[in-house]
């Protein structure tokens, strides 16, 4: 199925005529323009958007459950969800993300929000911090969750 809504495409259900006369002409390009957006913050600022900065931290915490239990949480600024982060379309969302430097494990951010791939928004490293800006284009409300290309244990930062 593609991801426009109502929508879908069986590529076995196509005339194999169709398909042949696609290769033919060099086959199909899908572009996906959000994923070429401009992040740089710097070009961004200097657009006249009301920029928005969020600084947030990434840490691991030890959280209360009912029954007096607990359980080990991956947070964003000690929160399970992250704090609410609001913004007006069209604003330049700035994020900051830091991970302590005695922090056991590198934390990312997928902003679904920013309609980009999270490869733009790779894990940052205990110690280290990253910011990226992109432009709140849609409106809505959107999840934002840990995420990183080069995390191990993702399976731990998302639930």
């Amino acid at each position: 199925n593609t991801q426009i809504s109502g929508q879908g495409l069986d590529v076995n259900k196509l005339d194999v005529d169709v398909l042949e006369q696609i290769h033919q002409m060099g086959g199909l390009q899908l572009v996906m323009p959000q994923a070429f957006a401009e992040t740089d913050c710097g070009a961004l600022a200097d657009t006249g958007r009301t920029v928005v900065e969020f600084n947030l931290t990434g840490e691991s915490v030890e959280l209360p459950m009912m029954g007096g239990k607990t359980f080990n949480a991956m947070t964003f600024s000690g929160q399970v969800p992250g704090p609410t982060l609001r913004v007006t379309q069209g604003d330049v969302v700035q994020m900051t993300l830091s991970i302590p430097a005695d922090e056991v494990t590198g934390h990312g951010n997928d902003m679904h929000a920013s309609q980009m791939t999270a490869l733009a928004f790779d894990s940052v490293n205990p110690g280290e911090t990253s910011q990226y800006c992109y432009i709140a284009e849609s409106a809505g409300v959107f999840k934002y969750h840990c995420s990183g290309v080069h995390l191990i244990g993702m399976d731990q930062h998302v639930f």
